[in-house]
C-alpha cells in the first residue's frame, strides 16, 4: 500500500531533471557585451571575416573580449567589466558603418545548455533599468487620412469611369466623411452604383445643396473597426523596427486596450532619442513641380489654385505649387541610409523603393526629363494651447518641401534626397527604413528607471524571497516533524519548476513577479498543511498509518483542487485585464499555482511513499 509503480518514479524524476535544467541559467548571470548587427532592411550576413576585423579593431585598441558569439545576423561580443565593454563601443560605433552598434547586457548562461534550448528570464524595468512608455494612438487622425486616401482614389475612379464631378473633398467637421457633388442628378444616380461596387464597405447617402446634387460617403461601423485595429497593428510593427534600429535588447511592444501601445526598453537612459524616434509620424511623398514661380506667387497672393495642383511652402516659406497626383510614397521605400553627396559633399539620404515604387518612378521621370520634380517631408505635430484654462491637445499636419531638382534622366528603384542637415538625414533615413506610422501617438506616461535602483530592488526582492522561504520551511518543520521536511523537499522543487516554466515561457521577471513567487510559496505548502491535517484526523479516529497517509490524499484532493482552481481563475481575470505590473504578477501567481499542485501532491507523495510506503508501521513523524 502506498507505494508508486517504478514509471512514476521516473517520470517525476525526469520533470525534475528537465526543469532543474531550464532553471539553472537564471544563476549566472549577464555579462557587459557590445552587440552590433546590420541596420535594418539591409540584407547582410555577418560571417568569420566580419568577426575577424572586429577583433583586430579591439586588439589595436589592446582591448580584450572574454567570448564572442556570432550569428547571421548579430555579433555579441562579451566583455569581463562595463569599463572594457564602454570603451570597445565607443570604437567600434566610430569605425562600423552601417551597422547598428548598441551596449548590452547578455546573459552568461554555458553554450552546453544554450544549445539545448535554456535561456534565463527577462528581468523588467524596475530591475534591470531603462524607460517605459504609454503612448496613445490618434485613431481620429489614422480615420482621417484613410479618408484623405479614399479621395484621391475616388477622383481616379470617376476619371476612368468619364464621370464629370463637381467637388470632391473630405468633410473637415467632426463626422467626417467625404462628398462628391454633380452638377445633375443623372451623373449622380450614374456614379452612385459604381462607387458602391468598387467600395462595398461605404455607407453611401445623397447629400444635396441649393447648387448641386451629391454623394455623402463614410466608411461602416465595421470597417471603422477593422480599419483602427490595423493602424494599431502598423503602428506596433513600425515601433519594432524603430526599436531595432536603436539597438535595444529585449524591447517589451504591446498593445494595451483598443488605442494604446506600451514600450519598454530596457537598458537605455537616453529618453529624449528614444521619444524623438519612437513617436516621430514623418514620412514622404515625391510629387512633380507645376507652374513656374511668378505663378506660384500668384497663386499664394490671389488664392487661386489650378484643380490639379496644391499650393505648398518650402524651407524659406516661399510658395510652390505640386501637381496633386502623387509618384511615390514613404510606404513605398524600402531601404534608406543616410551618406554624403559625392558630387556637393552635403548629406543625402540614398532611398531604394520597392517594385510597385520603382516601375511608378521609372514611368514619370522617363516622361518628365528636365521637368522639376519636389520631395514633401510630412508630419503631425500635437499642439498644446490652453482654453478656458484648460488644456487643449491639436494635432496638426505639417507638410514641408524640403529638396525640389530637375529630372536629368530616367531613373528608377534607387536614387538620393539632398538639401538635409546631417542630423536630419541620418534620423530621416532611420524613419523610412522603419517605416512610417500609420497614425500619430502621443505620450501619455513616461518613467525612467536607472540600473542602480534596479539592482537595490533585485536585492530586496531577493532578500525578500529568501526571507519567505526561510519562514516557511521552519514553520514546517516546527509543526510536522519529518513530514514537514518532505513539505520542504516539495516547496524547494516548486520553486525549481516555477522558474523553469518562466525560463521556457520567456516571461519577464518584474517586482509585482517576486511578490507573486513570495505568495506562491505560502500558498504551495498550504497543500501540504491540508494533506497532513488530513492525516493527522485518519489517526486520531484509529486508522493505520499506511490507510492515513492514503486517505489524507485521496480526500484533500478535492479541497486543494478547488482552493488552487479558484485562484487560478483570479489570476487569469487579473492577466486578461490588467496592465503590465498586474500582469507580472498573474503570471508567477498562475504558474506558481500549476507547479504547486504537481509538487504538493506528486512529488510530496513519492517522497513519502518511497520513505514510509509498503512498511508495518505504528506510528507516522506528522
Amino acid at each position: 500500500m502506498n507505494q508508486y509503480p517504478l514509471w512514476k518514479y521516473i517520470l517525476v524524476g525526469g520533470i525534475l531533471f528537465i526543469c532543474t535544467l531550464f532553471a539553472l541559467p537564471n544563476l549566472f548571470g549577464e555579462d557587459p557585451a557590445v552587440q552590433i548587427s546590420p541596420v535594418y532592411g539591409r540584407d547582410i550576413k555577418l560571417d568569420s571575416t566580419f568577426q575577424s576585423s572586429v577583433e583586430a579593431k579591439l586588439k589595436e585598441a589592446n582591448l580584450t573580449a572574454s567570448r564572442i558569439d556570432m550569428t547571421p545576423d548579430q555579433l555579441l561580443v562579451r566583455f569581463s567589466d562595463t569599463e572594457t565593454q564602454l570603451k570597445a563601443y565607443s570604437i567600434l560605433k566610430e569605425s562600423l558603418h552601417g551597422y547598428v552598434v548598441a551596449q548590452n547586457l547578455a546573459s552568461a548562461t554555458p553554450r552546453w545548455l544554450t544549445a539545448l534550448g535554456a535561456q534565463p528570464m527577462y528581468l523588467g524595468l524596475d530591475l534591470r533599468g531603462g524607460v517605459h512608455f504609454l503612448m496613445q494612438v490618434d485613431m481620429e487622425t489614422a480615420i482621417k487620412q484613410d479618408e484623405e486616401q479614399l479621395v484621391e482614389d475616388l477622383r481616379t475612379v470617376l476619371r476612368e469611369k468619364k464621370l464629370h464631378y463637381k467637388g470632391l473633398n473630405r468633410l473637415a467637421d467632426a463626422a467626417g466623411g467625404v462628398r462628391v457633388s454633380f452638377a445633375d442628378v443623372a451623373t449622380r444616380d450614374q456614379a452612385r452604383p459604381i462607387v458602391a461596387k468598387d467600395y462595398p464597405d461605404l455607407i453611401i447617402k445623397d447629400r444635396d445643396t441649393a447648387d448641386d446634387f451629391g454623394l455623402y460617403l463614410t466608411f461602416n461601423d465595421k470597417n471603422l473597426v477593422e480599419r483602427r485595429k490595423k493602424a494599431l497593428e502598423q503602428n506596433i510593427t513600425t515601433l519594432r523596427n524603430r526599436v531595432n534600429e536603436l539597438g535595444v535588447a529585449e524591447p517589451i511592444i504591446q498593445q494595451q486596450g483598443q488605442d494604446r501601445i506600451v514600450v519598454q526598453l530596457p537598458g537605455v537612459q537616453d529618453t529624449a532619442r528614444a521619444k524623438e524616434i519612437l513617436g516621430a509620424t514623418a514620412t514622404l511623398e515625391f510629387r512633380l513641380v507645376d507652374g513656374t514661380p511668378d505663378q506660384w506667387q500668384d497663386a499664394q497672393r490671389n488664392n487661386k489654385i489650378p484643380v490639379n495642383s496644391r499650393l505648398y511652402k518650402q524651407r524659406d516659406g516661399s510658395p510652390i505649387l505640386l501637381k496633386r497626383s502623387v509618384i511615390v510614397t514613404g510606404d513605398q521605400i524600402n531601404d534608406a541610409a543616410s551618406a554624403l553627396d559625392q558630387r556637393t559633399g552635403s548629406p543625402s539620404v540614398s532611398v531604394v523603393l520597392d517594385n510597385k515604387g520603382a516601375k511608378r518612378m521609372n514611368d514619370i521621370t522617363r516622361e518628365n526629363i528636365q521637368k522639376p520634380m519636389s520631395v514633401v517631408f510630412i508630419e503631425y505635430r500635437l499642439d498644446k494651447q490652453i482654453v478656458d484654462g484648460k488644456e487643449v491637445k491639436t494635432r496638426k499636419k505639417v507638410e514641408e518641401v524640403i529638396n525640389v531638382a530637375t529630372i536629368q534622366e530616367q531613373f528608377g528603384k534607387s536614387f538620393q534626397i539632398t538639401g538635409l542637415a546631417s542630423g536630419e538625414a541620418r534620423n530621416l533615413s532611420l524613419l523610412l527604413r522603419a517605416g512610417a506610422l500609420k497614425a500619430p501617438m502621443e505620450i501619455v506616461e513616461e518613467r525612467t528607471i536607472g540600473p542602480s535602483l534596479g539592482k537595490e530592488n533585485i536585492r530586496q526582492g531577493f532578500l525578500s524571497a529568501v526571507l519567505g522561504f526561510v519562514v516557511v520551511m521552519i514553520f514546517m518543520v516546527m509543526r510536522y516533524s519529518t513530514f514537514g521536511i518532505v513539505a520542504n523537499i516539495a516547496l524547494f522543487t516548486n520553486m525549481i519548476v516555477l522558474l523553469s516554466l518562466l525560463s521556457m515561457l520567456q516571461a519577464t521577471l518584474t517586482l509585482p513577479g517576486i511578490a507573486g513567487i513570495v505568495l506562491t510559496m505560502g500558498m504551495a505548502v498550504d497543500a501540504n498543511v491540508l494533506i497532513y491535517e488530513r492525516i493527522r484526523e485518519e489517526l486520531h479516529i484509529g486508522n493505520s498509518p499506511q490507510a492515513s497517509i492514503h486517505a489524507g490524499f485521496e480526500k484533500a484532493f478535492s479541497t486543494i483542487a478547488d482552493s488552487n482552481i479558484t485562484t487560478l481563475i483570479a489570476g487569469i481575470v487579473l492577466f486578461s485585464f490588467g496592465t503590465g505590473p498586474i500582469k507580472g504578477f498573474a503570471v508567477t501567481l498562475s504558474l506558481g499555482i500549476l507547479s504547486s499542485m504537481f509538487t504538493a501532491i506528486m512529488v510530496s507523495r513519492a517522497v513519502i511513499n518511497y520513505k514510509w510506503g509498503g512498511k508495518r508501521l505504528t506510528s507516522l513523524p506528522v
